[in-house]
């Protein structure tokens, strides 16, 4: 058997077999291009009014105070402020997000679980368990893990396949450029080739850095690789319910004990924007009783972990107790982190996300095209079959 064909028959079958669960993932992927600014379109309405007078923003100790004055049923865990003078406090209180004017105090708004988030939560699930939920999602997440696996497969064998043998121009051209006057089996093979040879690397890359989010093994594997110990999974059993009990629980305890604690915010908050300048947003954890003040720094979009950093500090002291950029992270994290966000290109920013969607639409036609013609020669393969067995039809048929 030659190479080609060696190669050929397993990337026809990972493409039958898979082929429908990676045309929903990479339409779910094109619909879920740019959810992070879609999200804050979403939620864009709710700003901070700055008074005529050049007053200051309120500390988050008061601001919090004011919170608590107007909506005393709701306990903080999260304080996010961005750097815009017009923007908005984020404040996480259990399962609801509450937008505050930083110079008022006032709620202006609360972000919905409806409409755009609700529609991206939808496709999110669709993309990667099937929407399927219960007992039933492991199964479904299965599913969608190793037709991801099959895809890089086929990604990789596709490399070999979708460039010509000789690389002399007439040959090149049919694999590089849309031929328009195309038809049928030509115009499938044609755009079968063309999308595969554009999209080939950075299709690799969306399929590759998905496969730590789909396979624990294969999670560890990227620790392994560099000579590190993986980290131990997060959460424990009991599945997703199960978990999400936990986290509803562990959530009401903690914001008690946060509550209780009532740590002066003002000078951490401080001490946490002067470590990082140019900052566009700083987030917190709101801390229990005795435990440290963990802040998320971040100078990019959220979706850029080489711009992100966290600064822990001594919550009665103010002392810094440990400060992490993405150059003090170990090599294996590095890695990890930067093939997370790699998945779904919000690394590189808005070209990055553009990207990422725009192959993800070349594997849905990819996967649209291939079916076309493995039927094609499916239909061929009867055709010849049905001719072998009754050649009385080749001479009436002559």
């Amino acid at each position: 058997m030659k190479l080609r064909s060696f190669i050929f028959w397993p990337h026809l079958i990972a493409g039958v077999t898979a082929g429908l669960v990676i045309f929903l993932m990479c339409v779910t992927g094109v619909l879920l291009t740019y959810e992070r600014q879609l999200i804050a379109w979403a939620d864009s309405g709710f700003h901070s009014m700055k008074p005529a007078s050049d007053d200051r923003p309120l500390t988050p100790d008061v601001l919090l105070r004011r919170l608590g004055d107007t909506h005393p049923d709701l306990t903080p865990t999260t304080v996010t402020i961005r750097s815009e003078e017009d923007a908005a406090v984020a404040v996480v209180a259990g399962q609801r997000t509450l937008y505050v004017d930083r110079y008022s105090g006032a709620v202006v708004g609360e972000a919905s679980r409806g409409g755009v988030r609700k529609f991206m939560a939808d496709l999110r699930a669709w993309h990667r368990w099937l929407a399927v939920e219960g007992d039933g999602r492991p199964f479904a997440r299965a599913i969608t893990g190793w037709s991801n696996f099959l895809f890089l497969f086929i990604v990789c064998s596709g490399f070999y396949l979708w460039f010509p043998r000789k690389w002399r121009w007439a040959q090149v051209r049919s694999v590089v450029l849309f031929n328009a006057g195309a038809r049928g089996k030509a115009r499938d093979f044609n755009w079968h080739n063309v999308i595969g040879s554009w999209c080939v690397v950075p299709l690799f890359i969306v399929v590759l850095s998905a496969m730590p989010i789909s396979f624990g093994w294969f999670n560890a594997l990227v620790y392994r690789a560099v000579g590190e110990t993986p980290p131990a999974p997060a959460g424990g059993g009991g599945g997703a319910q199960g978990r999400a009990r936990t986290t509803g629980d562990n959530e009401r305890s903690r914001g008690a004990a946060v509550a209780a604690a009532a740590p002066n915010l003002d000078a951490l908050w401080t001490r946490a924007e002067s470590q990082v300048p140019g900052w566009r947003s700083v987030s917190l954890r709101l801390p229990a009783a005795g435990a440290p003040a963990v802040f998320t720094i971040d100078k990019g979009d959220g979706g850029q972990p080489h711009l992100r950093s966290t600064l822990t500090l001594d919550a009665r002291t103010g002392e810094i107790t440990g400060f992490e950029s993405f150059g003090d992270l170990t090599l294996g994290r590095r890695i990890r982190n930067t093939m997370r966000f790699a998945h779904t290109g919000e690394v590189l920013g808005i070209p990055g996300q553009t990207v990422a969607g725009v192959v993800s639409a070349g594997g849905a036609v990819l996967v649209w095209t291939g079916l076309a013609l493995a039927l094609r020669r499916f239909r061929a393969w009867i055709g010849r079959r049905v001719r072998r067995a009754d050649p009385s039809r080749v001479a009436s048929a002559a």
